[in-house]
């Protein structure tokens, strides 16, 4: 039964359409009536789940895959109180009709999607679960109680007690190993939720990933799409924030959000004990051993894993230096001398144009062809949810959060096709003259551009703040296409029998799965279990199937009990922290978590 519609005589056809089809989706369920329900889809449908129905992260796609989830799922999660929400104008009919629901054990969100008046594509997510609720707004702690104590124990003073009972006295639930963004955004979530957590950083101070990377880094994506939870940015923070600027508002967000944070410490070690169902961690704190024996395990090592070296053959012979990018840090090494960049994505171009700037002379090795697109026309076509235009017509990062996560994986290559085809015939001129310099360009094996590369391999993308028009006029040299023969002691000689002579070599050629750290960390054997991270199984050359529909291994139950990874780029960190925080909060008080569809098998 529906809690509430609009009123028939005023409302306009679509959302009564929408009403009447919420409204039999509820009835249907309220009924476990799973062939009714059914009925309510359209053949090629589409439902995508965050933990609210299967305690996972997971799609099913078709009737079917429909069916067989709720057969398994709908009597322990009793879904009841459907209610029309947000039906304010600004939300319009493109977005999908919005709605909220409750569970046997939570309260949720969801947005549907409809073509000939049946459901097309379906958006459940878990908002909050019931009695744990984040103390918040209203419920916010009072922080003092007003009378004379004589044993009263001020703020810092309780926060000094506890820091220092930690990892002696007490032990944190779970244990965060990463102190970037991702683990700073999760300790957020689980502080507001009331887990115990401590992030442990290899760094000494939150922010170091950042401040430690090339002078000249910047964010690439627009500030709208960037925000952290609970404290976005102000509004005169700039479009794209300058790395150190990031590392600053990391750091201040740690003090404020008053997150345990341990800088400085390296994590050697961890095994888990399946009989006490917890973790031996061994870290490295301040030259001393620390024993820490945490429930959950969460690395938010970044997206990535270690970076990924390619052998380089008379490499033993080189006279120069050779490191991988993430051992970048300041072009003014370099003035003066010759560098070749091997690589030609992200990373590539960010660091050849921060050695042109230094006074290097840059050669750009372009090993295979690179989307590239320029961030003006990024910024204008593809972040219209994600903007100053949608924030005066009410769509806040919440919103746009919701409205991209409402299309799942499988759906979203026509829409970014489309997109591209768009961008390409904006940018002709501009793709004419990068593709005369020499320089290879392709937008994908299905022509869908950067935002699919981005997710399924990581990989092959560069969005153009500055390095193209170098690369037009000269300035940073490409050899692109042909294939290296040998390392000499002055350079490199390629196929073609050509030579660069280099004084250093720095590889842009990225990062393993983030699975190679649990290797490191844990065993080999864990590792191989869980398989790898990132990519959705789309088969294409770094992205393995099986097809998961889903970014493979993050933000939900992995084939390790107590082992989670988390990571991604500032937006993928800040929504899907959320739904991993309410996972780690469900196992801690006891809440039965049953995870349909299980965890990821690697091909």
């Amino acid at each position: 039964m529906l809690d509430n519609a609009p009123d028939t005589r005023t409302a306009p056809p679509a959302a009564i359409e929408a009403t009447a089809w919420l409204a039999s989706f509820a009835d249907a369920l309220e009924a476990r009536d799973i062939g009714a329900v059914t009925a309510l889809f359209a053949e090629d449908c589409y439902w995508r789940d965050l933990v609210a129905f299967t305690w996972n992260v997971k799609t099913m796609e078709g009737r079917p895959a429909i069916a067989a989830m709720l057969a398994e799922t709908l009597d322990r999660t009793a879904p009841a109180r459907f209610r029309i929400a947000r039906t304010e104008a600004k939300f319009g009919t493109e977005y999908g009709v919005w709605f909220t629901f409750e569970t046997a054990v939570a309260r949720g969100e969801g947005i549907a999607r409809f073509a000939d008046g049946l459901c097309r594509t379906l958006l459940t997510t878990m908002t909050e679960l019931k009695g744990f609720e984040e103390q918040r707004r209203e419920s916010r702690p009072l922080g003092v109680v007003h009378r004379a104590d004589p044993n009263r124990e001020t703020w810092s003073e309780r926060r000094a007690r506890e820091a220092a009972a930690l990892g002696s006295e007490t032990q944190p639930y779970c244990l965060i190993v990463g102190g970037g963004q991702g683990g700073i955004m999760l300790a957020a979530r689980l502080k507001q939720l009331g887990v115990p957590a401590l992030i442990v950083e290899k760094n000494a101070r939150p922010g170091d990933s950042w401040r430690n990377r090339y002078r000249s880094l910047v964010l690439h994506d627009p500030v709208w799409y960037d925000h952290l939870p609970y404290l976005p940015f102000p509004e005169h923070w700039p479009v794209f924030t300058p790395k150190d600027q990031m590392g600053d508002w990391l750091e201040m967000y740690v003090k404020v959000m008053d997150l345990p944070y341990w800088g400085g410490t390296e994590c050697v070690s961890a095994a888990y004990d399946a009989a006490d169902e917890a973790w031996t961690v061994t870290l490295r704190r301040d030259g001393a051993t620390v024993t820490l024996k945490p429930k959950q395990l969460v690395l938010a090592t970044g997206a990535y894993g270690p970076p990924r070296m390619i052998d380089l053959p008379g490499a033993d012979r080189f006279a120069g230096e050779i490191l991988h990018s993430s051992r970048y840090s300041d072009g003014r090494l370099y003035a003066g001398k010759k560098v070749v960049v091997i690589g030609a994505a992200s990373s590539g171009h960010d660091v050849s144009v921060d050695l042109w700037e230094a006074g290097a002379d840059v050669t750009m090795v372009q090993r295979s062809p690179t989307t590239v697109v320029r961030s003006e026309t990024l910024v204008e076509m593809a972040f219209d949810i994600y903007s100053e235009a949608a924030v005066e017509r009410g769509i806040g990062v919440e919103e746009a959060d919701m409205i991209a996560a409402a299309t799942p994986f499988a759906l979203q290559p026509e829409g970014q096709k489309a997109l591209y085809d768009r961008i390409r015939a904006h940018d002709a001129d501009y793709y004419a003259r990068l593709e005369q310099s020499g320089f290879a360009i392709d937008f994908g094996p299905d022509e869908t551009g950067l935002m699919m590369k981005a997710y399924r391999t990581g990989s092959g993308y560069y969005v153009d703040v500055g390095a193209t028009a170098l690369i037009l006029d000269g300035s940073i040299k490409v050899k692109s296409g042909v294939p290296i023969e040998t390392l000499t002691p002055a350079g490199i000689r390629f196929a073609d029998g050509t030579e660069i002579e280099a004084d250093a070599i720095i590889l842009s050629t990225g990062f393993q799965s983030m699975h190679e750290n649990a290797a490191i960390l844990i065993s080999r054997e864990v590792a191989d279990k869980v398989g790898p991270c990132w990519g959705i199984g789309s088969g294409v050359r770094g992205d393995p199937g099986p097809w998961e529909g889903e970014i493979r291994n993050l933000y939900k139950p992995t084939a390790q009990q107590g082992l989670w990874f988390h990571g991604g780029n500032l937006a993928l960190s800040r929504f899907y922290s959320k739904f991993l925080a309410l996972q780690l909060k469900a196992r801690m008080e006891g809440i039965a978590t049953p995870v349909y569809g299980g965890p990821a098998v690697s091909a």
